[in-house]
């Protein structure tokens, strides 16, 4: 007698992803809040730019203006300061630099502190 070999079977067709719960939430859930807070965060982005941050130095005798995209606004040196001396054209410089550098700084720290907000403190990388 012969024996009969199994018939073979059409290519499968791949399963359908059961919905998981995450957090007892359902992925479309998840999913869906997630379209929600990244639109919150674009909103959040964009209202950076017209948030701006003062800083001095040198006494306020320099003063720089940055907003919430690191930009900076303005550049203010009391006339005082402007001496042709090369030392005081050194010193303005440095006075420059440091009321820059500080400007940024709280533009960052504004940032974080906005996204922050949004995220629950989460580190997303790229958002800042």
């Amino acid at each position: 007698m012969a024996k009969r070999r199994p018939k073979k079977k059409g290519p499968r067709l791949p399963r359908q992803p059961r919905q998981r719960s995450v957090g007892g939430m359902s992925q479309g859930a998840l999913q869906q809040q997630m379209l929600q807070l990244q639109e919150q965060m674009m909103q959040t982005q964009e209202a950076l730019k017209d948030e701006e941050v003062t800083a001095t130095s040198g006494g306020g005798m320099v003063t720089v203006v940055a907003n919430g995209h690191q930009e900076i606004l303005s550049i203010t040196i009391d006339p005082e300061v402007v001496d042709p001396d090369p030392e005081e054209v050194e010193m303005l410089q440095d006075m420059i630099l440091a009321a820059v550098n500080e400007a940024l700084d709280s533009s960052r720290e504004m940032v974080n502190e906005r996204m922050g907000a949004l995220t629950g403190g989460l580190n997303i990388p790229g958002l800042t």
